[in-house]
């Protein structure tokens, strides 16, 4: 163990998290899924460091305090969310047949062993595991053992049902311990905004859960495309020509941005060193997909060179014959309309860009692992636009009404707790009752209707469609930055033959944050506490102080410089050591970072496929909870990953790209992030649970029967359900139908609560 090392390493602590994050469940991105493999910007451009996250301790202090009988056993119901991220190996992560692992750290592992991060928590904290997962996600773990907390010591769940079961005395209130637990409760004096999200009751201050983060204060989702294809559609002098294109639908979509007059909009400077502006020029170019529909439905060629003389026109020149920079350069200005116009242009050049479309047939398992239910599908002959990762997943589809909201200027599609988010007038609002989602969400339908978002999406029995970038028939997505970039150097792309799939600028919009409409960038997927966390069942712990106070000391070992090395990176075994024992580092958000080691780094490839949150809890089993620090995922990032990153990161920082405030903003509420959780009273709680339209009708996680999310359906369908009939409609039956009104009333009573909570300790 380097502790000593830790003073020189570790104002790590205080590192805020890079672009780069990309997880996959949500953790993969996490900022540089994240939730879960959850991305970022190179570590010579650092993401911006807000002023509310102060320096922290560097070095681990102990907890004396805490002291617990040698041996000690917690019964542990906790991992991330399936079979493979539990704290021990099984056959789902060795594969079936294989009876032993040898990983990087050198030591071979089989079934039933502790993965290496818990071993060596056990060794350092000197309490023993009984692990009792069950290989479920946060919530259905929770469910699991909510009859039987006599039977649990420390469990993960949802952030909603920890301060839910929490307020009926079913889960420890920890902030009761804060004066034995010096390194949390330095990390929370240090963060008040993180001690706001997890406050559970303004009268005590309670705190149900240890707060999870896919990294903190930056940006977590960006689009995503192949860059090559817009440069080979858009870049060079003189027309476009093809030997064979497809026509474009017959067009539906409506201009969204001006048809008239002049637009400025910031930029970064093409060598990210300044800010500069640009100007769209309606009334020289006109509107790309007002002139586009006036043509009507027009030959692949046609649309491309259409394309190219607005972009010369709209923007004098700006962009010279580099046209592909409007879209996927550091100085990019793209809105919603051109990227309609860009989707035609893909959509229907599938010749030059994919000759080798065919309509390959493969085969797909509809069923689960156990009872698989095998069919054959064909691969489209044409090129998709935008696609989800996995159209048969509810949590990856909810992508495409997040980036509705991105690119029509909608809050609430990305809000740290369901919905919601903070008006100008200091109200909790809810997207849902707010037709302005659901006209954002008929502009995306308008898109499926002309074909530019993928069949898969919209096929009535939905299938797992995840190959549409190796087999060069996937545009565009909305995910994290890591897991998705990770294409360029698997095989899946041929980088040689110069295939890139790189994260591009947040796009331009009307914004309106209650002083007038805006054209500019902002983003809600902004990188706060998760909605997952670890609890301490009362009664499970209760008569046991031993119990009690190694599960304490777990969570207060989470947030020390230590704890934050060995549950990120996992044990040192797998970092990067000097002769002298010390860790190699590398500068990263201004901070020295300890490098993984080589073996780790061709593990991560050989085992993870170059999915770093994969791997590690797969294999190490760290990232399962508590502070990811996205260092180790930042060395895992592709280049084409770091380069479209960066342009990001470098946006953020010379303020081209706003974003909520991890605080509470007096100057302008709209721009404070709805906290992760509100203190709903044990009443409200029951309440809303009686709402059970709202929660079947908008599910935004794992696939349930009959749980379906209408805000993806009406992307899919239309305005074709019951009460979904147009904008308002929905808007009305979310209101007055599905009990939201009531909702919305008792989360702005919460969130009253907790202002005056954060007012007064503050």
């Amino acid at each position: 163990m380097k502790r000593k090392q830790l003073r020189s390493v570790l104002a790590l602590v205080s590192a805020a998290a890079m672009v780069l994050s990309g997880c996959g469940n949500q953790i993969d991105t996490s900022g540089i899924d994240t939730s879960k493999p959850a991305e970022e910007a190179p570590a010579e451009t650092p993401a911006e460091t807000p002023a509310e996250t102060p320096e922290q301790p560097t070095e681990t202090v102990e907890a004396t305090g805490l002291t617990f009988a040698e041996g000690t056993v917690l019964r542990m119901a906790c991992g991330y969310n399936n079979a493979k991220t539990g704290m021990r190996f099984n056959a789902d992560v060795l594969g079936e047949g294989v009876e032993s692992i040898t990983l990087a750290d050198g030591n071979t592992y089989k079934a039933g062993d502790f993965k290496p991060t818990w071993v060596e928590i056990q060794n350092r904290l000197g309490f023993t595991i009984d692990d009792q997962y069950g290989g479920k996600g946060s919530g259905d773990n929770f469910n699991d053992w909510k009859e039987k907390f006599d039977q649990i010591d420390v469990l993960n769940g949802t952030a909603t049902l920890m301060q839910e079961y929490g307020e009926a005395g079913s889960i420890v209130n920890i902030a009761e311990y804060l004066d034995l637990m010096p390194n949390f409760k330095a990390y929370l004096d240090a963060n008040p905004i993180v001690r706001l999200s997890i406050t559970g009751n303004v009268e005590n201050g309670a705190i149900y859960f240890s707060p999870y983060f896919d990294g903190v204060d930056d940006i977590e989702k960006m689009p995503l495309m192949r860059v090559d294809w817009v440069q080979k559609l858009l870049d060079g002098e003189g027309e476009f020509t093809a030997d064979k294109s497809d026509k474009t639908a017959k067009p539906v979509y409506q201009p969204f941005m001006p048809t008239s007059g002049k637009v400025e909009v910031d930029v970064v400077s093409a060598d990210g060193n300044s800010v500069e502006k640009v100007t769209k020029d309606y009334d020289t170019a006109g509107n790309i997909v007002d002139k586009m529909n006036a043509a009507g439905s027009i030959t692949g060629v046609e649309a491309v060179n259409m394309l190219r003389t607005y972009i010369d026109e709209a923007y004098g020149g700006y962009y010279g014959n580099n046209r592909s920079d409007l879209f996927v350069g550091q100085n990019a200005a793209w809105d919603a309309d051109e990227l309609v116009a860009l989707l035609r242009c893909v959509t229907s050049n599938t010749p030059t860009l994919n000759p080798n479309a065919t309509g390959e047939e493969i085969e797909v398992n509809l069923g689960t692992k156990d009872e698989p239910k095998m069919v054959k599908i064909k691969l489209p002959t044409k090129v998709q636009g935008l696609f989800s990762r996995q159209d048969d997943n509810t949590s990856r589809r909810a992508d495409l009404y997040r980036l509705a909201g991105v690119l029509f200027g909608v809050r609430g599609t990305e809000s740290r707790q369901g919905y919601l988010y903070v008006g100008n007038d200091g109200e909790m609002h809810d997207a849902r009752m707010e037709p302005a989602l659901y006209e954002a969400l008929g502009r995306m339908n308008d898109m499926v209707k002309e074909g530019l978002i993928s069949e898969a999406f919209v096929k009535e029995e939905q299938v797992k469609v995840e190959n549409y970038l190796e087999n060069d028939l996937g545009f565009m997505e909305y995910d994290y930055n890591q897991t998705q970039t990770i294409y360029n150097e698997d095989g899946k792309l041929d980088s040689a033959a110069g295939e890139k799939f790189m994260a591009a600028m947040v796009p331009v919009s009307r914004w309106d944050d209650g002083t007038g409409e805006q054209f500019k960038r902002f983003t809600e997927s902004w990188r706060s506490v998760k909605t997952d966390g670890w609890g301490i069942s009362a009664k499970g712990v209760e008569g046991n102080q031993d119990k009690l106070y190694a599960a304490l000391k777990l969570i207060d070992y989470a947030y020390s410089p230590e704890g934050q090395i060995l549950l990120s990176y996992g044990p040192d075994s797998f970092i990067k050591t000097n002769a002298d024992g010390s860790y190699v580092t590398f500068d990263f958000n201004g901070e020295p970072y300890p490098e993984i080691s080589d073996a780790t780094y061709a593990e991560l490839w050989e085992k993870g496929k170059g999915n770093y949150t994969n791997y590690a809890r797969y294999y190490i089993g760290s990232t399962l909870s508590f502070k990811k620090l996205q260092s180790f995922e930042y060395q895992c990032t592709t280049e084409a990953g770091k380069e479209g990153a960066g342009h990001i990161s470098r946006a953020i920082a010379l303020g081209t790209i706003d974003h909520p405030r991890l605080a509470i903003t007096d100057d302008n509420k709209w721009y404070t992030s709805c906290p992760t959780t509100l203190p709903f009273q044990k009443a409200e709680n029951e309440a809303i649970g009686g709402y059970e339209n709202l929660g079947n009708n908008m599910f935004s996680t794992e696939n349930k029967t009959g749980k379906v999310n209408v805000l993806s359906d009406v992307i899919a369908k239309g305005f074709t359900g019951e009460g979904m009939t147009s904008a308002e409609a929905a808007a009305k039956t979310v209101s007055e139908d599905w009990s939201g009104k009531q909702y919305l009333t008792l989360a702005n009573d919460a969130w009253h609560r907790l202002e005056g909570f954060y007012k007064s300790a503050n």
